[in-house]
């Protein structure tokens, strides 16, 4: 138990270790390069809270962001899409993972290994999408949206997991070698787009895993695949900075407020204005990336 404890301090100073480093190169990049961070700050610390409050609660933020940059033009090159989202939420995220790693029990067998895997993924991912076009990333985007609307439906419509006892509280043998395995995939799939907690909480509860105890699994992955994305796409070139500060401010104090004092909300009702919004998105991206090839072919 004492070994358990001071391996979970330890990944807590990691977290804040990792929250302080993304603060740095944030800070670095509007004092020497001028980045416009605090562009549009009001409304991207609406955006920030709105989207960071739903994901402390389990929704995830990136379909809501996603939504909410494409309805203002918040982003204006949709290629950014993708890093910007990542790299937005990475310090609220890690807030987020702060305030949960311990709020459960999970094995530390799983915990890390599935962990590493995620972030292995995210660097594998921003190489993969480097020369990605427009058209690509639209299309991408909008079937890992569509992919997060199915899964969530799923999720309101059975609630999988709801049942199976807290006392599993890991994966052993071949179900950790396919949770591995599984979060490879995720890392990859989160710098297209696609956020991780729907699919993972899909995965642990199929696993036989109560949703409840994969809460800190998921949480410490997003908090590490997410800076990982960040500093790949920002050394690349492939975020927006406008807005940035206010996004990640807004973000911070959403985390808090809902985890604070929001805990048990109902969120049905929530969810599907989120499906409503979500599939109008997914429609966009694609009439946007069928618009760009005729523009190619005339």
């Amino acid at each position: 138990m004492m070994h358990e404890h001071t391996v979970l301090l330890l990944i807590q100073m990691l977290l804040v270790i990792v929250m302080l480093t993304m603060i740095v190169v944030v800070v670095k990049a509007f004092i020497f390069k001028k980045k416009p961070i605090f562009e549009r700050f009001s409304l991207g610390l609406v955006i920030g809270f709105f989207t960071d409050f739903g994901d402390t609660l389990g929704i995830g933020s990136f379909a809501t962001t996603t939504a909410a940059f494409r309805a203002t033009n918040f982003v204006e090159d949709d290629r950014q899409l993708p890093g910007t989202l990542n790299a937005m939420h990475a310090i609220p995220v890690i807030i987020e993972a702060l305030f949960f790693i311990t709020a459960v029990k999970v094995e530390l067998l799983t915990l890390i290994p599935m962990t590493t895997a995620a972030v292995v993924g995210a660097y594998v991912g921003t190489h993969v999408t480097k020369n990605w076009h427009a058209p690509t990333v639209q299309r991408v985007m909008a079937g890992a949206l569509f992919i997060a609307v199915i899964i969530m439906i799923i999720r309101m419509v059975t609630t999988p997991g709801a049942d199976n006892a807290m006392s599993v509280h890991g994966l052993h043998g071949w179900w950790l070698a396919l949770g591995i395995a599984f979060n490879l995939g995720i890392g990859i799939l989160m710098t297209m787009g696609l956020g991780n907690y729907a699919p993972e909480l899909i995965f642990f509860s199929l696993m036989g895993v109560n949703p409840a105890v994969a809460f800190p699994v998921m949480m410490l992955d997003a908090a590490l695949i997410m800076p990982t994305t960040a500093w790949n796409v920002i050394k690349m070139d492939r975020i927006s900075w406008r807005g940035f500060a206010g996004v990640a401010i807004g973000g911070i104090i959403g985390v808090i407020v809902a985890a604070k004092f929001f805990t048990s909300l109902d969120t049905q009702l929530l969810k599907i204005l989120i499906i409503v919004v979500s599939l109008w998105t997914v429609f966009g991206l694609l009439r946007d990336s069928f618009k760009q090839n005729s523009k190619k072919i005339h």
